[in-house]
């Protein structure tokens, strides 16, 4: 690749994002307040923010829920949060004895209650694992939330609140979930250091 298709390149790719940022901005601030609110709430009431993908998807559930944990921008108290991503054992064992489809929804069956949101992020909307997490959340009485591109996909459609990317291209929807999660956990972080 020559240098001037490598500029090239990063225009449009820079571009691409900012025309999905501008369209998201548009499109999906009232939810991601809807969303800080609920994790404010089931923290204040007790409860926990519980996150789980696959892959990109599963970094994203790791990060959003270090930073409730150790802290965003301030030092203020813990935040009590989980990504059912980590635990190797409790991966390998599911998905041996019951399937992959299951991972998620045995780990919430086991954590989850009624003063809990659960997280279940899917830039497709279709991953199953997701779904079942999600229906396992609601039957569980949480709160549940879907990140997920713009078709939504069964992941929305068993979910509570939906943050719906206006894009199908996975890495424009991921870029969005990022700054989304960002902004939940300031939100959050705002609310706890005021106390």
């Amino acid at each position: 690749m020559t240098d001037s298709e490598s500029k090239k390149r990063i225009d449009d790719t820079l571009g691409a994002h900012l025309e999905v940022a501008t369209a998201f901005r548009a499109a999906c601030a009232g939810v991601i307040g809807d969303i800080a609110e609920a994790c404010v709430a089931a923290l204040r009431n007790g409860g926990k923010v519980c996150f789980f993908g696959n892959g990109g998807s599963a970094a994203d559930a790791q990060h959003f829920a270090a930073e409730f944990v150790v802290r965003f921008v301030r030092n203020r108290a813990a935040l009590p949060a989980i990504a059912f991503t980590t635990d190797t054992s409790i991966l390998t064992a599911c998905s041996n004895d019951f399937g992959y489809e299951g991972v998620f929804a045995r780990q919430v069956e086991a954590l989850c209650g009624p003063n809990d949101v659960v997280v279940g992020i899917s830039t497709s909307g279709t991953s199953g694992n997701v779904r079942r997490g999600l229906e396992a959340a609601r039957a569980k009485g949480a709160k549940t939330v879907a990140f997920t591109g713009e078709s939504g996909g069964p992941c929305a459609e068993a979910a509570d609140l939906a943050l719906r990317v206006p894009s199908a291209v996975t890495a424009r929807v991921q870029e969005c979930h990022l700054i989304a999660g960002h902004i939940v956990c300031d939100l959050a972080e705002i609310a706890f250091s005021e106390n």
